[in-house]
C-alpha cells in the first residue's frame, strides 16, 4: 500500500486551465505570461482555500519557463520546470511571514534578491501570510518592493488585506480571489470521486459544498473525511450524520407545521432536534435560510440563485407554491430579529420557542382568542373618535399694522373684545384661517427656498450696490488680501458646482496692475466653465476686497512638453559634470553607484 496523500494536496492544481472558480484572474496572468508584460509585485488576496498559494506557484513557474505554451501555461519539460516539480529550483523562494516575520528575516531576503538567478530570467519570492509581517519588517521591504532589481518579482499573499499597510498596497497589483460557488465545488468533487472510484449522491456533495463555505481546500478535507465514514459510498443520511448537519427534511416539516399553525407539533419537534444535540441559533439561522430559499423558489427568475441541487430545487418550489409571500415575508422577519438577540439572551431556548410560535401564528385567524396576538379593537376606536366632528375654534382677528399703528386701541378696550369674543365662544363660527392663504404662504415659502438654492456665491456686489459705501468704493488689498478671499469664495460656492470649486483652488490670481486681476487657466474647458460665472466671482470679489473697480482677465496657460525623469545614474552623471570633485571622490573610495 503506497503512501497516502489527501485529496487537498493530491489534486491540487498544477495549470492555469485547472485552477477552479478564478476563471478571471487565471486568464490575466496568462495574458501576462504570454505578452512578457510582468509587475515587479502582486498581491493575491482573498478567503481562506481558493487557490491563492496555488496560483502564486502556477504563475512563478510560467514567468521562469524557457518555452512556455501559447496560451501562457509552462510546458512542463524544461530544466526550469523540472526543478519546480522537483522541489529543487533555485530561483523560486517561499517564505511563510507567519513564522518570518522579523526585520532580520526581511533584511536576509533582501540579500538573496542582489544575487541574479543562475538559471531563468527572475528570481520569484512568494511570501504567504504577508500580513503577519511586523510594522518594521514591512517597512523595511518597503524600499526594496518599490525598485526591485530587474531580475526579481515578488508574489505576495494574504487573507486580510486591511491589515496591510497601504505605502505597500500601492506598490503591487491586487487581484481579490473570490469564495468558490456551490455549484463549483460540487463539480469539482465529482471529478475527485470519479479518479477515486467512489460512488455518491450529489445531495451529498451538496452539503459537503455548503460545510465548506466557499473554500476548495476544506471541502476536499471533509470529502475526505465524509469518505472515511462512507467507505467508498457517500450518501446523503451518512454525510449529514457524519458531519452533524440538521436534515433539510426538518426545516420542511417547520415551515409545513407553521403554515398550519400547529405550535403543538413545531414545539415537539423542537425539542426532539435540541435533545439530538443542535443549537438552537444555529437550527434558527438554518431555518431562515431555508425560508429565504422558498421564497427565492416563488419566481422562475430567481430560481438560480438557489444553490443546490435539481431534485432539491424542485421540493423548494412545491412549498413555495403552498405558502404565500406575506407568511414568507414575515417569517424572515421574525427569525432575524432572534439572531440578532440570541446572544444577548440568557434564556435562548425560551427565545427560540417564542420565534417559532410567532412564526407559527402569522397565518393564524384575526379573531382567535388562543392565537396570543394584540387585539385589534384600538383600530376600531381610533376610527370611532377621528368619524366625530370636531368643534371648530374661533381664531380672533387681528387688525393689520398698519391699522394699529394708525389708530391706537387701549388695554380696556382690548379687554372688552376678547371677553365679548369669549362668551360667544360656544357657538360655531367659521374659522377665521383661510386654506388657500395658508397654501399660498407655503407655496411663498418654497419658492423663496428655491430662489436662494438657485444663488451662485452669497453676497455679490457690484458698484451700483445700495451697500456699498464711499470710504469702502477703492480699497487697496494685497496679493495675500486677493488668494485669501479667492480660496474663501472656492469654499462658499454652491454644491452643484463642486467641480469647478475643487479646479479653483489650483489657480492663483495675480495682481497685473491695481486692481486688474489676471488668473492663468489650464484648458479651454476650464475656460469656458469660468467664463460662465465670471460676472459672479468678480462681484464677489469685490464686495468682499471692497474695492468696485475689480477686473479680471482669463488667459490660457502654455504647456510645455513632458519632462525627462532622469535615473540615478543620470543623476549622478549629471553631478559630476557640475562639480568634478564628486568624480574624483568616487575614484579615490573606489565606490559603485547602487
Amino acid at each position: 500500500m503506497g503512501e497516502y496523500i489527501v485529496s487537498a494536496r493530491k489534486y491540487r492544481p498544477h495549470s492555469f486551465d485547472t485552477v477552479v472558480g478564478q476563471a478571471a484572474l487565471t486568464a490575466t496572468l496568462r495574458n501576462a505570461v504570454k505578452s512578457g508584460k510582468l509587475a515587479h509585485a502582486y498581491l493575491f488576496c482573498g478567503p481562506r482555500g481558493v487557490g491563492k498559494t496555488t496560483c502564486a506557484r502556477i504563475f512563478a513557474k510560467a514567468i521562469n519557463c524557457e518555452h512556455p505554451t501559447p496560451e501562457g501555461e509552462a510546458c512542463g519539460a524544461c530544466e526550469s520546470c523540472k526543478a519546480f516539480a522537483e522541489q529543487r529550483s533555485y530561483n523560486i523562494f517561499e517564505l511563510d511571514a507567519a513564522s518570518n516575520n522579523s526585520v532580520e528575516h526581511i533584511k536576509t531576503l533582501m540579500e538573496q534578491t542582489r544575487v541574479p538567478p543562475q538559471v531563468g530570467r527572475y528570481k520569484v519570492f512568494i511570501i504567504d501570510e504577508v500580513h503577519m509581517l511586523s510594522t518594521a519588517a514591512f517597512n523595511a521591504f518597503l524600499k526594496t518592493l518599490e525598485e526591485p532589481p530587474s531580475h526579481v518579482i515578488f508574489i505576495l499573499a494574504t487573507t486580510e488585506k486591511h491589515k496591510i499597510l497601504p505605502t505597500i498596497l500601492s506598490r503591487c497589483q491586487i487581484y481579490d480571489f473570490e469564495r468558490m460557488t456551490v455549484g463549483n465545488i460540487i463539480d469539482h468533487l465529482k471529478k475527485v470521486a470519479a479518479q477515486e472510484g467512489i460512488t455518491y449522491e450529489e445531495e451529498a456533495l451538496a452539503v459537503i459544498a455548503e460545510k465548506a463555505d466557499g473554500g476548495m481546500r476544506d471541502a476536499l478535507s471533509v470529502f475526505d473525511q465524509a469518505n472515511s465514514f462512507c467507505q467508498g459510498n457517500i450518501t446523503y443520511q451518512k454525510v449529514i450524520e457524519d458531519l452533524n448537519v440538521l436534515d433539510a427534511d426538518n426545516y420542511f416539516k417547520m415551515v409545513d407545521l407553521s403554515f398550519e399553525n400547529k405550535v403543538s407539533d413545531l414545539m415537539l419537534l423542537l425539542n426532539s432536534l435540541i435533545n439530538k444535540g443542535f443549537e438552537g441559533g444555529l437550527m434558527v439561522n438554518g431555518l431562515a435560510k431555508h425560508v429565504r430559499n422558498v421564497l427565492m423558489a416563488k419566481d422562475e427568475s430567481t430560481l438560480p440563485l438557489l444553490e443546490a441541487s435539481d431534485a432539491m430545487r424542485q421540493r423548494y418550489k412545491e412549498q413555495a407554491a403552498k405558502c404565500t409571500t406575506p407568511f414568507l415575508y414575515q417569517a424572515l422577519k421574525i427569525m432575524n430579529q432572534c439572531d440578532i438577540n440570541y446572544r444577548q439572551s440568557n434564556n435562548k431556548r425560551l427565545l427560540v420557542e417564542l420565534t417559532l410560535i410567532e412564526v407559527a401564528q402569522i397565518t393564524q385567524a384575526d379573531d382567535s382568542t388562543v392565537s396570543g396576538r394584540r387585539p385589534k379593537r384600538l383600530k376600531s376606536l381610533f376610527k370611532k373618535s377621528m368619524s366625530q366632528p370636531q368643534q371648530p375654534r374661533r381664531v380672533p382677528q387681528v387688525a393689520p399694522a398698519e391699522a394699529r399703528h394708525d389708530t391706537p386701541v387701549s388695554a380696556a378696550s382690548s379687554a372688552r373684545s376678547l371677553l365679548s369674543e369669549s362668551s360667544t365662544a360656544g357657538r360655531p363660527k367659521p374659522m377665521g384661517i383661510k386654506m388657500d392663504a395658508l397654501s399660498h404662504s407655503w407655496q411663498n415659502i418654497k419658492t423663496a427656498s428655491t430662489q436662494k438654492k438657485n444663488v451662485l456665491f452669497p453676497k455679490t456686489l457690484d458698484k451700483d450696490h445700495p451697500d456699498v459705501k464711499a470710504e469702502d468704493e477703492h480699497r487697496p488689498f494685497s496679493q495675500a488680501d486677493l488668494e485669501l478671499q479667492w480660496m474663501s469664495m472656492c469654499n462658499r460656492m454652491p454644491e452643484r458646482l463642486s467641480g469647478t470649486a475643487t479646479r479653483m483652488k489650483n489657480i492663483i490670481p495675480q495682481i497685473v496692475s491695481f486692481p486688474h486681476l489676471r488668473i492663468m487657466v489650464e484648458n479651454q474647458i476650464m475656460m469656458e466653465q469660468l467664463q460662465a460665472i465670471q460676472g459672479s466671482i468678480v462681484n464677489t470679489l469685490r464686495l468682499h476686497l471692497h474695492n468696485v473697480d475689480i477686473t479680471m482677465e482669463m488667459q490660457l496657460a502654455e504647456h510645455k512638453g513632458p519632462t525627462r525623469i532622469l535615473s540615478r545614474r543620470e543623476q549622478f552623471e549629471e553631478m559630476e559634470k557640475e562639480n568634478p570633485a564628486i568624480g574624483k571622490l568616487k575614484q579615490l573610495f573606489d565606490l559603485e553607484l547602487a
